[in-house]
Order: C-alpha cells, then structure tokens, then sequence
C-alpha cells in the first residue's frame, strides 16, 4: 500500500534550481532515507512533502486518511506555551482522546448520572480504538529518555536543543502512520541516539528522513533514496548496500568516461577539419561528437584531488599529562590522570554532557589551568583545536577572503600546492559560495567554514570537538579522507559513532568523578561490554534484596550513591536496621498518603527533575572555559547547594514513596 506519492516535483529560489522532475513513492512499512549534497533542497523537499510548502511543479499525492507527522531540523514552536501544553495541544490525536477520557472520568466521579456515564462510555470506546491506553507509559518514557523533566517550563526558555528534543517527542508520541523526519539524531546524546535506534526498528511505523548519521541509517532505513543532479536512485536496501550500489554505479561511469575520451581524440580530428552538415549522416556524426564530448568530461564529484597535510615536523617528545587532577567545586574532572600520547596516535572521547570533556581538550592545550600535575608538551607540536562553538568568523568578510587571511597557497605532503579555493572546494564550497559573505551562510555552512581554518594551518596535533555537527554526509566522507591521511596525534569528540570508530585507535571513556577508562575497541564493544556489567550488576541486585539476603543483616546494597532512589529503596533506611525484607514488610502495615501528602508526593517528583537539570546547566558552565574564576567560584557554590538540595528532597520522596 503506497502511503505517499509524487510526480514530477520541482523548486527553485530565483534562479537556481534545487530539483526537477522527482518521482517516487512511499509504501507502508518502509524505511526510508533521503540522501543528497547540501544546497541540492533536501530540508525543502521534506518541507513539501509534510504539506509546509508548494512545489513549482508537479504533484504530492497522499492516502486518504494517513496521518503526517513532520520533525523539522529547527522546529519552530509556539513560544508562549509550556512544554505540557505542546505537547497536549489539539494536532496530537492520541493526546486529544487521552484529554478527553480524562475529562469524562472527572465528569462522571464529581457528578454520577446517565450523560456523564454515556460521555465516559463513549470516551473508552475512543480510547480502545486509538489503542491509547499506554500513552502516559510512553509520554513518561519518551520524555524521560530524552531528558525532558520540567513539563511545566515555557517554550521561550528552551534552547535549540532543548526544542528539538521536545518536538521529537511530539511526533513520536503522536504515533503519525507516516513520520518524516529532518536530521531526527542533532542534539542527542549517543544514549538517546541508541534508544532511538531501537524504537524506529521495532515499531511497524513508515518513515521519511534525512540524516548524517551513517550507523543510524545502517540499522534502521531498508530503502536509500539518493539524489545526485537531477538524478534520483533507488536502494532497497541498507547503508552498505547503497555504498555497494553507488560504488558499482561509480566504476560503470568511469568505463564509459574513458572509453568516450578515446572515442573523442578520433572525433575531434574530423570534426577539426571543418565537416559540412550536408548529409544526415555528418548530422548524426557531429550530434553524437557532442553527446562523448559530455560523456568524456562528466567526471564524478569523487574524482578529486587527494589532500594530504604537510604537517610540521613532529619530534620525539608529543605530549605529557603527569599526575593531573582538576575539579571545579565539588565536579571532579581529573583525578591524578597520567597518560604519555605517542606519535600518530587517534583517541576518541566518549561520555555524558557535563562530565569535562571539553575541558580536558583545554587543559592539554593549555588554555585551562590544573590544580595540580603537570602538562609537558614538545617543542614542535603545533595544536590545531576545532571548538563545539565553531570559531569567530569576519562577517564581513566573504569565504574566500577568510581562507585566504590565513593561507593563499596550501602545500601538500606529496609537494603539490593547491589554492585555498581549490582547498574549500573540496569541502562543498562552490566557487559561488566562496565569494559569498561570510554573513550570509547559515549556521552549519560558518561551522564547516570554522573547520576549514582550522584544518587549512597544517597542525601535528589535531583536536575537534563535535565536528561532525551539521555536515551532511558528502562532506562528512571528505572530512574523513583528509583526517585518514593526516599522519599527526588526533584526538576526536563526537556523537558520530561511525566517524569515530572509522577513525580513533582507542577510546577515553570519561565516567564521571574524574574516572577514565581506556578502551580499546569499537564504540560497539565498549557499549556491549557495559550491557553486559549492567545485566551482572541487575542480577547482583536482585539476588541481594531477595528474602535470603535479606535474613543476613547486613546492608546488602552497597554504596547508595547521591541521587540514586533504587539503592536507597533496598537499602536499610534511616534506623540503619540491616533486614531489608523486614522494611519491605513493615512498609505495608504504614498509613496510606493523604491528599495533601500525595500532593507533596508529585510535587517532589517535578522539584528533584528540575534541581537535576539545573545541575546539569551548572555543569556545562562550569565546562564551558568561558567564566573567570570569580564566576566559577560561584557556580561551584551553587553546584553543592544543588546537590544538598537533591538528597534532601530525595529523601523525602522516598519516605512517602514508601507509603504508595
């Protein structure tokens, strides 16, 4: 069954065409991916697709009763709501019935009689079609995968993040027979990303999307659309087998591109010696000198030069980290860290938001003092330090003359010189572009151009922080050539699980409180080795807080841990009584909440979450590098009253929660 069809689309903006004659289909079940350079309409396309937008040409036909669910790459929503009342509002189906039955429900316990019945009759009959029962199940859990907590802040105080992952869970909540979405995996987190993964793959849903991330595509599209020029490709099938599939499609054109470059060395001597278009033969003949003539000069855009950085000199000694610890209040980044990088060596770093990631980079760059350790860095190491920020940019300025500023001429290893237009054309800056005013591109094009000056200096020692952001998958291949042959130390932080796999050697796992794990794997191995902890850590539980355990009289919980409700549930509590199933059963025999403590109760919930998200604000400000030390001296102050504030209300929540 073909939910969505087209025929014949086409758009420009003024007088540069993004597509023509598009002409495709999607059926129920499928999977698909769009794939395409920048600037070729991709976000446009969608746009048109979801009904936002009017082709110039052609058709959008969709089923009669399929619903759209439409995630933008930068949503644009209601900012005078709060993130409850987005999410609620009347577009959502399920969220419209859910409303009612609970309406009804009211109706029918404040005031019992035949109409309020037959309203609450008629809302479960609504609820059992839409199958709406587990919609609280899923909002809970959807937001809460997504790190959304505080339903009750306003849509103005978000930040773009903040608003994708809210309109994200909007769409999935919606439960659309037909999803597009426009790069679903910005601004997650690789565990947010994962969970994603896994929700796409196991429901029967039918998707659209766009999307850079390449393992993302791997595991959960079974259809490849990829747009090159006005051309449009079909693969049904993965990832890797639209990479078997362009590949193949590859070698064909370059068999024929030579053959029609011999075939027109003969062509052109007779066609210099002046041919007369008299006969339908010379017609012919000179007709189809210029159909090899295009042939023979259609060269793939892969077909380029490659670069390969004459980096400075790298002596013996890299980079020492002797006995480093750092910590900001009572956030411990470093705790005595010790590491000897070597030549040539490619380290990825992995961890959660907040953990000091982005404040290693500036401690071995120099740009963040330690409390105590040494950094020794070699006479010869020229760094290179591509930030998450992207770097200041003359507005003023128009792209080329930016490059320039910093390098005309770009010397490769090999000896070859290129131009710094030749350079930036290379990372999908037509000549267009180039004299473009560094103004007028859009957030993701100043990123790329960020990146450009950063690789354009030759650095011995390249450090990028988040990269990947906002490139398309094009780009990202080029990206990765240039760094596969960048023979200097490279350390890598991005979400961009194939980047970094196809490109590091090993993995820093920043765990928190100053722990780092040295890996040496694929990012796959690391995360089933810590599923595997995690099912050994659960089993553990589970067979302390059994009866048995609990006869031994001894706190089997372990350590509880700031913040963590399931240790403190098996543990002893506050009289430090050791028999855990006697807490358990005692709990039974206690008073049942009141109204006002139920009341307490939900009030706590939502006090704890948004005490939680504000550390985690705190947290990042602390990481930023942008505050001096009066102002950290502040934050850190606040980092431990927040933290008091979470054990404190933590344990009044788990007494009550010991009641309901």
């Amino acid at each position: 069954m073909t939910y969505l069809s087209t025929e014949n689309l086409a758009k420009s903006y003024g007088l540069k065409p993004l597509f023509k004659g598009l002409t495709f289909g999607i059926a129920k079940g499928d999977k698909t991916a769009l794939i395409a350079q920048n600037g070729t309409g991709k976000s446009t396309l969608l746009q048109i697709l979801a009904g936002r937008e009017v082709p110039d040409d052609g058709e959008v036909m969709v089923r009669n009763g399929i619903r759209i669910g439409f995630l933008e790459q930068e949503p644009q929503l209601d900012e005078s709501m709060t993130i409850s009342e987005f999410i609620s509002q009347g577009s959502s189906e399920q969220a419209g019935i859910v409303q009612a039955y609970e309406k009804a429900a009211e109706e029918q316990a404040r005031d019992y009689n035949p109409a309020t019945q037959k309203a609450f009759d008629a809302a479960t009959a609504a609820m059992d079609t839409a199958n709406a029962w587990d919609y609280e199940q899923r909002l809970e859990q959807i937001l809460g995968i997504l790190n959304i907590h505080d339903l009750e802040q306003p849509i103005a105080t978000l930040s773009g993040g903040e608003r994708k992952r809210v309109a994200l869970a909007f769409v999935l909540l919606d439960s659309p027979d037909l999803m597009i979405l426009d790069e679903p995996t910005n601004h997650l987190d690789v565990e947010m990303i994962e969970w994603l993964e896994s929700y796409l793959m196991k429901e029967k849903m039918t998707l659209l999307m766009v999307t850079h991330d390449r393992y993302f595509l791997d595991r959960v599209c079974n259809h490849i659309l990829e747009l090159e020029g006005s051309d449009l490709y079909h693969h049904k099938g993965n990832y890797q087998y639209f990479l078997q599939k362009r590949a193949e499609r590859e070698e064909v054109r370059q068999t024929e591109t030579a053959k029609a470059g011999q075939l027109l060395k003969k062509e052109l001597e007779w066609m210099r010696r002046g041919p007369k278009a008299r006969t339908t033969k010379s017609k012919s003949r000179i007709s189809a000198f210029y159909k090899t003539k295009e042939k023979a000069e259609n060269q793939s855009p892969d077909h380029e030069l490659r670069l390969e950085a004459n980096m400075a000199r790298m002596g013996k000694q890299i980079l020492e980290v002797d006995n480093v610890s750092k910590r900001f209040g009572d956030l411990v980044i470093l705790d005595e860290f010790t590491y000897s990088f070597k030549r040539g060596e490619r380290i990825g770093i992995i961890g959660k938001n907040g953990v000091g990631k982005s404040t290693f980079l500036n401690i071995i760059t120099g740009q963040e003092p330690v409390d105590s350790g040494d950094i020794i860095t070699g006479e010869t190491i020229v760094f290179g330090h591509y930030r998450q920020q992207g770097l200041q940019i003359d507005e003023e300025m128009r792209v080329i003359d930016v490059l320039r500023e910093i390098a005309e001429v770009i010397e490769l290893a090999d000896g070859k010189r290129i131009s710094a237009s030749q350079f930036l054309e290379h990372f999908m800056f037509t000549p267009e572009m180039q004299y473009t005013y560094a103004s007028r591109l859009s957030g993701g094009e100043k990123r790329r151009l960020g990146l450009m000056m950063t690789l354009i200096r030759n650095p011995n020692f390249l450090i990028l922080d988040e990269p990947t952001n906002d490139l398309d998958l094009m780009t990202l291949q080029k990206l990765e050539e240039f760094l596969l042959n960048f023979s200097g130390c490279l350390i890598l932080v991005s979400h961009d699980r194939f980047f970094m796999d196809k490109l590091t050697d090993h993995y820093f796992v920043f765990e928190g409180d100053g722990v780092i794990r040295d890996h040496h794997g694929t990012y796959q191995e690391y995360r089933e080795m810590i599923a595997r902890q995690e099912l050994e850590r659960k089993k553990e539980k589970k067979k302390q807080s059994s009866p048995d355990a609990g006869q031994s009289g001894k706190n089997t919980s372990g350590k509880s841990g700031k913040g963590n409700l399931g240790s403190h549930t098996s543990g002893t509590g506050k009289n430090g009584g050791g028999n855990t199933g006697a807490s358990h059963a005692g709990s039974a025999g206690k008073a049942a909440l009141t109204h006002a403590e139920k009341k307490e109760y939900q009030s706590l919930e939502k006090e704890i979450a948004g005490l939680e998200r504000e550390k985690e604000q705190v947290e990042e400000q602390l990481n930023s590098g942008e505050h001096d030390y009066a102002e950290l001296e502040k934050l850190s102050v606040r980092y431990g009253e927040i933290e008091q504030e979470i054990d404190k209300k933590t344990m009044q929540w788990l007494e009550l929660a010991e009641r309901v």
